[in-house]
């Protein structure tokens, strides 16, 4: 029985690493290309600037989700105490990113409406 879980887990891991991977590379050229079309048009808008950062930090909070997918599945395969002990470390720093990431996204969400309605526009 645990060979057949280990036989199917590990090939469902690179999977859920490669969209990974996926999603972070498609939010780095979405952030790359935002960037690039900013300064084409010499437009430096704190708005916009916080815009592709937002859509990126989102992008990101993706990825790191699928990455601790990955872990919590590769964990359940893991023989030894040092290997469950590296996941765990691993699931820890991930999962603190993406607190961070996403409190981060979150209170630049809130500056916006901040902003917005005491610009009078909804």
């Amino acid at each position: 029985m645990k060979e057949w879980l280990i036989t199917i887990t590990e090939p469902v891991v690179v999977m859920i690493d490669i969209i990974a991977l996926l999603v972070v590379l498609a939010g780095t050229l979405q952030a790359v290309l935002g960037v690039i079309r900013m300064l084409w048009r010499h437009d430096h808008d704190n708005h916009l600037r916080r815009q592709i950062w937002m859509d990126f930090s989102r992008w990101l909070v993706a990825a790191l989700t699928f990455q601790l997918a990955a872990d919590i599945l590769e964990s359940s395969t893991t023989p030894d105490w040092d290997g469950i002990g590296r996941l765990a470390a691993v699931a820890v720093i991930r999962t603190f990113l993406n607190y961070f990431l996403e409190r981060d996204v979150e209170e630049m969400r809130e500056r916006e409406a901040e902003s917005r309605e005491r610009a009078g526009v909804k």
